[in-house]
């Protein structure tokens, strides 16, 4: 028998999701919260979508990005949320080998996505406040595209990678992944060999993708709070101080679950139990899509004063 034939019998044609473990008499409750937030976050990034593409005057870089933000968080919680609840609601755990492979990826390399749009944000409120008389020149439409292919091309390289490493491994007939979606080391505990090379390089690309993003992040917030404290005047300090405020509370909402739940699945396994790591796993593909259109749209006055124009600037586009 030729080896890649050898190979592809190693892998499961199906694997079956049995949801939140433990917690199976509660499923059909915990999919009502997850259902109105997931109803949430397609509102309200879709609205502010809209409110940013119809309005011209909202096209300069920092909303440009927020648009940006806007649809990985879209995509984010659609590859994730759909097939949770339908795991929740109808038990429909059912899923193909490939299909499985296909949303981790998705959910990793969107995830990875958000991470680079986060840096790219936290450098625009940079060159904005510390050069203000640049600001336009530094970041015009061209290098906006630039960064945004960058941080597409940066998050497929380091995500394709799962995919060889996971159909390397034999699974032994083990299907069952008691989890509400697929990712990374989900899949690769049920294989029957070592996966250390998955653990190793899992850890790799958090701590050199998202991790070394959430330092620069840091970085560029010291130089940014440094300038800030020496603008000569009160009112000016408190609009930067507001509009930084935004960006780290959106920064905060998304690192903080992401971490927590990476540091548990691969420290703390047993230590923390299992329901509460799927719900942290949920947590942070739900959490940011629904807070950060809510965070951006509640303290930006300039997204906030459009928002009861949206219908006419609507029609006026079409």
């Amino acid at each position: 028998m030729p080896a890649s034939n050898i190979s592809d019998d190693r892998l499961p044609a199906t694997l079956f999701l049995t949801g939140i473990p433990g917690l199976e008499w509660a499923h059909v409750w915990i999919a009502i919260p997850f259902c109105a937030m997931y109803l949430v976050a397609l509102s309200g990034n879709a609205t502010l979508i809209l409110v940013i593409v119809t309005d011209s005057s909202l096209h300069a870089p920092m909303y440009l990005f927020l648009c940006l933000l806007s649809l990985t968080d879209l995509a984010l919680s659609s590859t994730t949320v759909p097939k949770t609840l339908a795991i929740l609601w109808f038990q429909a755990g059912e899923i193909s080998f490939a299909g499985c492979l296909a949303q981790m990826f998705c959910v990793h390399s969107i995830y990875a996505l958000e991470s680079s749009v986060l840096l790219a944000m936290a450098f625009d409120r940079y060159v904005a406040i510390c050069n203000p008389l640049r600001y336009t020149t530094i970041l015009n439409h061209t290098v906006i595209g630039r960064i945004g292919l960058v941080g597409i091309f940066r998050s497929i390289a380091a995500v394709s990678p799962f995919i060889f490493l996971l159909r390397r491994l034999p699974y032994c007939q083990h299907h069952v992944m008691a989890h509400t979606y697929c990712e990374h080391m989900g899949i690769a505990r049920l294989a029957c060999a070592s996966i250390t090379v998955n653990i190793v390089y899992g850890l790799t690309v958090a701590l050199l993708a998202v991790g070394l993003d959430s330092i620069l992040i840091a970085i560029s917030y010291g130089f940014i709070l440094h300038a800030v404290f020496h603008l000569p005047s009160q009112d000016a300090r408190r609009k930067a101080l507001s509009t930084c405020g935004s960006h780290l509370g959106v920064i905060l909402v998304f690192y903080i679950p992401a971490f927590f739940s990476f540091l548990t699945h691969r420290f703390g396994q047993h230590r923390v139990p299992r329901h509460v790591h799927i719900f942290l796993a949920n947590l942070y593909v739900l959490v940011p899509p629904v807070l950060n259109p809510i965070i951006y749209g509640a303290r930006t006055k300039e997204i906030r004063s459009r928002l009861p124009r949206l219908p006419h600037l609507w029609k006026v586009s079409v």
